[in-house]
């Protein structure tokens, strides 16, 4: 280090192993394993009552259970601990957990339209009172599963993919039971493929919005709700600090933010703080006001900038 600036120093201790979809590990084996179960009976009910939709509804439950097990298998690998080639682990394991998700809820979504607008060709007799049944099942499993993963999904995008799945299964069995309900009363067989329709409609909106925010963290975006104008405005607020550089935040998984920057420092004022207390006044400044702990300062003196790579603003 040269005398008057340091040219890298972490301050926010080493990368922490543990993703925030982990706390979720065990509620997420039960969802599997209810998700599991009710699929079976929804195929057999499916086949049963020649429903659609009851088969729509068990196909996503299939994918559902591969998303389920794809986060368990993912929070496994991404709380792994670090080494010396993989230095934050295989933390991003549970983002491309996510984004196989939201690709399994796409092509699901694509399938059960496709499947609906070929029954408006060729109707069939679905038997709405065995639908109905099978479909109440499935809700009331549901309902348990989303109950197990409410809190996850606001933590963790993995969880999150997870979650929607089995929110998109609970609308989905209510749709069934719904248009069983009509064709049982009357007799419309059209209710089915409009249910299925339905299922098919609202799985797509909620999957781009979890594959826009899973491509975010990879394209690593500034995390969500972090104002980089804002950060920026309060380091150039803290006193001594002149000019702040090569400003980066991004997302490694969800739970675990990062920030880099170079912080331009008056030498006369770090004579007298001392770096200790500067890089403390900006990882305090960070984490409590934008909540991101893991930081890394580079104190430089005015015109050092000149001197690096113009790589970045």
């Amino acid at each position: 280090m040269g005398a008057g600036h340091d040219h890298g120093h972490s301050h926010g201790g080493p990368a922490p192993t543990g993703t925030a979809g982990a706390a979720y590990r065990n509620r997420l084996r039960i969802a599997l394993g209810i998700t599991l179960s009710v699929m079976l009976v929804e195929i057999v009910g499916g086949l049963l009552s020649d429903s659609l939709a009851l088969i729509a509804d068990a196909a996503h439950m299939a994918t559902d259970a591969v998303g389920l097990a794809m986060a368990l298998l993912a929070i496994h690998f991404a709380n792994r601990p670090p080494s010396e080639n993989r230095t934050f682990g295989l933390a991003r394991a549970e983002i491309l957990a996510a984004l196989a998700n939201c690709l399994l809820l796409l092509g699901v979504g694509g399938y059960v339209l496709f499947e609906a607008v070929q029954r408006f060709m060729e109707p069939a007799e679905t038997k709405g009172g065995l639908a109905i049944a099978v479909a109440a099942i499935g809700l009331v499993a549901n309902i348990v599963s989303l109950s197990l993963l409410m809190r996850g999904q606001k933590e963790s995008l993995n969880v999150r993919g997870a979650y929607l799945e089995v929110l998109a299964d609970a609308l989905g069995s209510v749709t069934v039971i719904i248009a069983a309900g009509v064709i049982l009363l009357t007799g419309w067989q059209y209710a089915d493929p409009i249910a299925s329709l339905v299922i098919g409609l609202m799985i797509v909106p909620r999957t781009v919005k979890l594959l826009r925010e899973t491509l975010d963290v990879l394209l690593e975006s500034a995390p969500k709700g972090v104002d980089m104008a804002e950060v920026r405005s309060h380091l150039l607020a803290l006193p001594g600090v002149e000019d702040v550089h090569d400003l980066h935040a991004w997302t490694i998984t969800s739970g675990l933010p990062v920030l880099s920057a170079h912080v331009v420092v008056d030498a006369g004022a770090l004579d007298s703080v001392g770096h200790e207390k500067m890089l403390h006044d900006l990882q305090g400044c960070l984490g409590d006001h934008f909540d991101v702990e893991h930081c890394t300062f580079q104190l430089e003196p005015a015109g050092h900038a000149e001197h690096e790579a113009k790589l970045c603003l």
